[in-house]
């Protein structure tokens, strides 16, 4: 087993990253037992996994994503949602109030209306048809109130942390509810609207900052700079 990078290295498209004993892990190609990385990113290592999470990249929708999504049109049968990405999403009305009532006549604005954001879950998406969501789900449904903000997608594991140590600790520092939709968009609410401001101020510093050591203490002694402040006036 040989390793050719470290851990958060800038790595560029056929850069060789391992070899022998490594399994493929995203952005990565295999040549002749060789690793290779097939996107600009920063090589990520997990046990005897390699992969590269990228710099910069659209939203690419997954089955099992928990996104968030605005709804631009309300159908006969369903909402279309925009959910930052080149695919416009479908909600249909039996994956919004369940299959057997959908036989009743129902006002569909009167249960999403254009405008309104939702944490949803992709079902069903395959590159030749529209990402198909539901909001049937624990804490899946309408988002009544918070600050939205959008990321780059290929940030939000950096976000959300190992274990969700990253955004666990800055809801911690804040006293902030957060949600991370998968698709590079975050809601943000809170009491204070300063100490909102300080969560976005974080959640905009790991963005900038992705790629660097140390963040998490830096963005713990940020927050906690605009808080003292707060607490002063």
């Amino acid at each position: 087993m040989t390793i050719f990078v470290e851990k958060r290295q800038l790595v560029l498209p056929g850069d060789l990253m391992a070899e022998n004993g490594y399994e493929m892990g995203v952005n990565v190609y295999r040549e002749d037992g060789k690793i290779y990385a097939l996107k600009v990113g920063l090589a990520e290592l997990e046990d005897r996994k390699i992969s590269v999470v990228p710099l910069k990249g659209c939203y690419v929708p997954h089955v099992g994503d928990q996104v968030i999504g605005k709804i631009v049109d309300v159908g006969l049968s369903g909402w279309l949602l925009d959910i930052n990405t080149a695919y416009q999403a479908m909600l249909p009305l039996s994956e919004a109030i369940g299959r057997r009532q959908t036989h009743v006549k129902t006002e569909l604005t009167s249960i999403l209306n254009i405008g309104d954001l939702v944490l949803a879950k992709v079902i069903a998406f395959d590159r030749t048809r529209d990402p198909l969501l539901t909001i049937r789900g624990p804490g899946l449904g309408r988002i009544t109130s918070g600050r939205t903000m959008k990321i780059s997608s290929t940030k939000i594991p950096r976000l959300i942390g190992r274990k969700g140590s990253m955004v666990s600790m800055i809801k911690r520092e804040t006293g902030c509810e957060i949600i991370i939709g998968q698709n590079g968009v975050v809601v943000v609410s809170g009491r204070s609207p300063l100490k909102v401001k300080a969560a976005l101020e974080a959640i905009s510093m790991v963005e900038r900052e992705a790629h660097t050591e140390g963040l998490t203490d830096r963005v713990k002694e940020h927050i906690r700079r605009i808080v003292e402040n707060v607490e002063l006036q």
